[in-house]
């Protein structure tokens, strides 16, 4: 497929320039499908967020577009700070739609003060499975780190174990009998 420019002189002998579409190839009359991730304010609620994201969705549905998954990542670090923030409530849409409906979309998200950054990519398609962000476990159900011997450190708690031993004088059995009547 040739790419090129076409150049016809109008009435008033202007030069117009027509570039060839930057509309993305459209397959079998799907409309493009898109990939979206916005960043939101950190002293937003979580019910505040999903109220924006609600009002961009609305605002791809007025426009032809369809949102195809949603996904609130939650409250996450940044890598830095942006406009003060250190954290941020990270939202991804997948979604398809004509031009007019991600230009539409990026200009409320630039307006916006509530949302700090945001990034529109054109995937190939949409994968139903959540994704990789949702997948990652929490931070508390990694395993924890081997502990390695430290003789210095052993060897101290050792002798307080002995010396702790020696104070209480009623066995572990008897404790536990005693605490089950009373």
């Amino acid at each position: 497929m040739a790419v090129g420019f076409a150049i016809s002189l109008a009435p008033s002998a202007q030069v117009c320039i027509r570039a060839p579409s930057v509309e993305p190839m459209i397959r079998n009359g799907d409309m493009p499908l898109y990939e979206n991730v916005f960043i939101a304010r950190q002293d937003m609620s979580p019910a505040q967020v999903e109220n924006l994201a609600d009002e961009y969705e609305a605002v791809l549905a007025e426009h032809g577009g369809a949102v195809r998954k949603r996904e609130h990542w939650g409250l996450k670090t940044l890598a830095y700070r942006i406009r003060k923030n250190r954290k941020g409530h990270y939202v991804l849409f997948n979604f398809d739609g004509p031009s007019g409906a991600i230009q539409e979309i990026e200009r409320r998200m630039r307006l916006s003060e509530d949302v700090l950054r945001f990034l529109t990519l054109r995937i190939d398609e949409v994968d139903e499975r959540p994704s990789v962000m949702l997948q990652a476990r929490p931070r508390d159900d990694r395993g924890r780190r081997e502990v390695r011997p430290r003789p210095d450190r052993d060897a101290a708690r050792a002798s307080d174990a002995k010396e702790t031993a020696g104070e209480d004088q009623t066995p572990p059995d008897k404790a536990a009998a005693e605490e089950t009547t009373a």
